[in-house]
């Protein structure tokens, strides 16, 4: 795709009608941020040997991106509908085997962008912190150190997983967003077996301190909410049981209620 080559443009596709822009345009557009952003060194990829791709860095980070925000799942059968209705946008493509290993190799480069572009957001002055369980390998199969290994010492743990009330053997992934927006602001991948506190006291030090912090109960802890106290952050989980019973009888209610208590007679 050449750089702010608008001309020959087709006829938007009906493929893209499920997100804000026709699909020719969202190729376009998002094509425009990746070209801006490397040529601002927002985006620094690394100089490779041997002559250049005729399918550019930016152009699969371009395809890659688009097919996200479309929410296609297969990889090779977004490649073959790049190739099939958008040849006049990307005149040159490579095959499937080449593209999976270029794009794995950018991974980089998508951070980068993320970051480029959440610094352009106002951040919300409230924020939302949890973990996700990333499984690798059921619990029973663990038979001792394996080859589940990440970069900087990253290894998979056993952890526990309250939201089903089990263990797991594997990572968590950490994320801090905005509590309005829900836009990614930090996050990380970390063994199961790490304390949420500790991730999410990570998280926080790479933004300035929100004013509030929303968690779930995993996040309680009085020197966790100290500590972000004297950053000007108020940690804000859901009461324990201890708390619920000392509080007046309409909020024990309100908290105890369900969308189901409510039927239609």
């Amino acid at each position: 795709m050449p750089p702010r080559d608008r001309g020959g443009c087709r006829r938007p596709s009906r493929r893209g009608g499920g997100s804000m822009l026709p699909t020719e345009d969202l190729f376009v557009y998002v094509y425009v941020l990746v070209d801006d952003a490397i040529a601002a060194d927002s985006i620094h990829i690394p100089t490779r040997p041997g002559p250049a791709p005729a399918c550019s860095d930016a152009e699969l980070l371009t395809i890659a991106l688009v097919r996200h925000l479309l929410g296609r799942r297969s990889e090779a059968g977004f490649l073959a509908e790049v190739t099939r209705d958008w040849a006049g946008l990307f005149p040159v493509l490579p095959h499937q085997s080449e593209a999976n290993r270029r794009i794995r190799w950018l991974w980089a480069a998508f951070e980068q962008l993320r970051v480029a572009l959440a610094g352009r957001l106002p951040v919300d002055d409230c924020a939302q912190i949890d973990t996700s369980a990333l499984p690798v390998k059921h619990p029973s199969r663990v038979r001792g150190p394996d080859g589940w290994l990440g970069p900087n010492g990253l290894h998979a743990r056993f952890g526990r997983d309250a939201a089903h009330g089990e263990w797991f053997y594997g990572f968590r992934l950490a994320i801090k967003t905005d509590l309005g927006s829900r836009f990614v602001r930090a996050w990380s991948i970390v063994p199961a077996a790490v304390n949420e506190r500790d991730v999410a006291t990570d998280l926080l030090n790479a933004n300035p301190p929100p004013r509030d912090l929303l968690c779930d109960k995993g996040f309680n802890g009085k020197a966790f909410a100290a500590s972000q106290a004297e950053r000007g952050t108020a940690v804000l989980v859901p009461p324990t049981k201890k708390q619920r019973a000392s509080m007046p009888r309409i909020l024990q209610k309100i908290i105890a209620w369900r969308p189901t208590d409510f039927v239609d007679t």
